[in-house]
């Protein structure tokens, strides 16, 4: 069997104190996952946020149409 990427277990035994750079490139993996969902749910929240925004500037020039403007506005 040779040794490629797809390969789970090494054909040569692993030199003395490779399992320490395992385990730190796992802690930097999961604190680099964890940064990037915490900056994710920021980025879903500012976007929930705009949203309600958006909908209440929609209907504050809604209401200023039918008061000011002489009508219905035809937005849909």
């Amino acid at each position: 069997m040779p040794n490629d990427a797809f390969s789970t277990t090494p054909m040569q035994p692993l030199p003395f104190g490779a399992g320490i750079f395992q385990m730190m490139m796992n802690l930097q993996m999961a604190a680099a996952k964890s940064a990037w969902l915490a900056q994710r749910q920021q980025w879903e929240t500012m976007a929930s946020w705009q949203h309600s925004v958006a909908a209440m500037q929609r209907e504050l020039m809604d209401q200023w149409i039918c008061r000011f403007g002489g009508g219905v506005p035809l937005d849909g």
